[in-house]
């Protein structure tokens, strides 16, 4: 046996090898039978750990690829997560992409499925091999059954720079149309330059006025002094009046919360008026809120416009 080698492959694979690996290291049928189950873990089946610690996320994923063969990658929403996606189910299932003629299949934890797709955008790291962000994204939004969830994970991909809209828009189109038509509106939702669900339900409800001209979303606003302010969720520039959603669920902690919130009065303090909304309003109240908006841009066109500037970002 050659311990050196067989040591290097180990550390390799984050302590993992399969049974045809072991054998060609030279590691008996025998000992193989003998360690597996006592001192080694059977992760999937001819997939041993060594050390019968509790596997890892990450040994986990490398078992899946392992079992799953050489031209495996991690998919979906596998993938999404190790793209680091919060909109991405985080689940124990892990999900694996193969090209023909190999078949999918289902073993223990991992999900394996095929597809004809060329995929140049592969991640390595180490082991490790993962779908490019845009597909992940597409992949995973095929899984889902939600709207709004498959809203959400293409508006946080375009919104982190993980994943453009072109590229989105590449790999929506290479697939079948019966399978890309329930995907268009969550990729249009991500190419208003949304930065949430819920600013994009604001923006599709402010579309619906009669009053209302079309806002910037999300502009780089400066005061008369050059000093920069809180990007509002939507600015209506002629008039000086801005609209935030005001949602705990995209400040993930209290700290962040209070300091959106608080951020709000830079904005008034330059003379802007404000208008804040919650989610909540928005699906249980959508005719409040936008009366609330339209008395409020009244208001705002009555006085003078404030000194503010704003530069629209590119969407």
């Amino acid at each position: 046996m050659d311990h050196s080698a067989l040591n290097r492959l180990l550390a390799g694979q984050d302590q993992l090898a399969t049974r045809q690996q072991l054998l060609a290291h030279g590691v008996s049928k025998a000992t193989i039978r003998h360690r597996a189950g006592r001192q080694w873990r059977v992760l999937l089946p001819s997939v041993y750990q060594m050390g019968m610690d509790q596997p890892t996320p990450r040994r986990r994923w490398i078992a899946a690829l392992l079992h799953a063969g050489p031209r495996s990658v991690l998919a979906g929403s596998t993938a999404a997560r190790w793209h680091g996606l919060d909109s991405a189910i985080d689940e124990t299932t892990v999900r694996v992409v193969v090209p023909p003629p190999l078949r999918p299949r289902r073993t223990g934890f991992v999900v394996i499925r095929r597809s004809m797709l060329f995929d140049s955008g592969v991640r390595t790291v180490g082991p490790v091999r993962v779908s490019s962000p845009a597909r992940a994204v597409v992949d995973h939004a095929r899984e889902l059954h939600g709207e709004r969830q498959r809203a959400a994970l293409f508006i946080e991909a375009v919104q982190k720079d993980l994943a453009s809209v072109d590229a989105l828009t590449e790999w929506l189109s290479r697939l079948r149309t019966r399978d890309a038509a329930a995907l268009w509106p969550a990729l249009e939702a991500a190419a208003t330059g949304s930065w949430s669900v819920p600013e994009h339900d604001l923006l599709e409800l402010v579309s619906t006025s009669t009053v209302l001209p079309e806002p910037m979303m999300n502009p780089i606003l400066t005061d008369e002094f050059g000093r920069l302010l809180v990007s509002p969720d939507l600015w209506w520039d002629d008039v000086g009046f801005a609209a935030m959603v005001h949602s705990k669920r995209w400040h993930s902690n209290g700290e962040q919360w209070d300091e959106t919130v608080e951020r709000d009065g830079d904005l008034v303090a330059a003379g802007v008026i404000v208008a804040g909304v919650t989610p909540r309003r928005i699906s249980d109240k959508p005719a409040a809120v936008l009366a609330r908006l339209e008395q409020s841009y009244r208001t705002a066109e009555a006085r003078p416009r404030p000194p503010v500037r704003a530069i629209a970002r590119a969407a």
